[in-house]
């Protein structure tokens, strides 16, 4: 059989050592594949005015899957005054690569599991009856909406006078915002539609049918944005009566859910949102976990079967610089092992997931974030593992 084609994209920052990093535990686990490459990030922006260059696209339009890394995103202003001087004149505006991928490939399923590693020093614990310490269990997916949403890149500054006059025919835009000079007016929508609100619904309800989850919560704001918010919880409904009688659903208030969710986080099981709270939310169960050195991520179009994984957390610069690395490369890896069971390598997925267990449990091998220091080039000596020899000893226990 062919070995399997993977586009690595390192991306910027620590990107780059934690991929590495996961590219050793993935042959270590017995995982045959050849990596190509792709372009991408900050680096490239500033030379090119394109941090998603045409080439790579075309690789994962080849390929189907990526790996990627992390990216460094900068504000407008920021952006401009790094780009080559030549390329000052041409307009280019930043935007997100990473949003460029999920827009260009349909990337609309987002996936993001947040689950307790036992013996993890970071794992939230809470005060229990009789003074008690309590150390809940998570095991949480959150499904967010990747490619609608406040992320779906349709703003305005000054907008022209075509949009304006359109706010303007709804009453409370006129009531409350007529005052303003339409110079002055910024705008952003949030846009939902049917066809992904349901696909994204639908793949949350199919996960928790597979994997056994009891409780499916939408988590948005439908008392307040009533229109999308509201399109949401009611396909649920509706999916949830037709489908899927046997799991309950459950609705949260997005601004709720981040109060429950310290107060009694092992009650919930799959949440499905839009693009922002599912954002939100996603990061406030990764907290629970132990942070960003373990949260994961996949995105994927069911349809063309492309799908990119990649740590939920950026490239971290000051990190990157240092002599010796010393982030954590689990969340590197467990994306790594969202990649083998998108094409169903799950042994081999099951076994590097056995392999960081088993570190995390031992506590012989802990990262600086592990050990709960602050993040100087000096932790390594003061007894913290390096990214290095993180990776040494999930392979060792491979």
């Amino acid at each position: 059989m062919a070995k399997r084609t993977i586009v690595k994209m390192p991306g910027d920052g620590i990107g780059k050592v934690v991929l590495d990093e996961t590219i050793r535990v993935l042959d270590a686990a017995g995982f045959e594949a050849d990596y190509v490459e792709g372009d991408i990030g900050w680096e490239f922006w500033c030379k090119e005015g394109n941090p998603l260059p045409d080439r790579t696209i075309k690789l994962i339009e080849e390929h189907k899957i990526g790996l990627f890394g992390a990216i460094t995103s900068k504000p407008k202003d920021a952006a401009f005054n790094e780009l080559a001087p030549e390329l000052k004149e041409k307009g280019l505006v930043y935007s997100s690569p990473i949003v460029g991928l999920r827009q260009h490939f349909g990337l609309d399923i987002c996936m993001r599991p947040c689950r307790t590693y036992k013996g993890n020093p970071l794992n939230f614990i809470r005060r229990g009856p009789n003074n008690t310490i309590e150390e809940p269990e998570v095991d949480v997916v959150i499904f967010r909406q990747n490619t609608e949403g406040l992320y779906g890149g349709v703003e305005w500054s000054n907008p022209p006078d075509q949009v304006y006059e359109a706010l303007m025919t709804h009453p409370k835009f006129k009531k409350n915002f007529e005052w303003c000079p339409k110079e002055e007016l910024s705008v952003s929508t949030r846009i939902f539609t049917r066809k992904y609100t349901e696909r994204i619904l639908r793949a949350a309800f199919e996960h928790a049918k597979k994997y056994g989850y009891k409780s499916v919560t939408v988590c948005e704001k439908p008392n307040v944005i009533r229109e999308t918010s509201g399109m949401m919880y009611k396909l649920a409904q509706e999916i949830q009566k037709k489908d899927y009688p046997g799991i309950a659903l459950w609705n949260t208030n997005i601004d709720a859910q981040m109060m429950w969710l310290t107060k009694n986080p092992e009650d919930y099981g799959v949440i499905v949102a839009g693009n922002m709270f599912g954002d939100i939310v996603s990061d406030g169960f990764a907290g629970l976990i132990g942070g960003l050195g373990f949260a994961c991520s996949a995105q994927f179009n069911p349809e063309s079967g492309i799908g990119v994984f990649e740590p939920t957390h950026g490239s971290a610069p000051k990190y990157a610089d240092y002599e010796t690395s010393i982030v954590n490369p689990i969340a590197m890896v467990e994306s790594a092992c969202m990649m083998l069971d998108f094409i169903n390598e799950n042994k081999v997925a099951e076994k590097i997931r056995k392999a960081v267990a088993e570190v995390v449990a031992e506590g012989k091998v802990r990262t600086y974030d592990m050990m709960k220091m602050a993040g100087r080039p000096d932790v390594v000596e003061k007894g913290a593992a390096s990214t290095q020899q993180m990776a040494d000893a999930i392979i060792a226990k491979l």
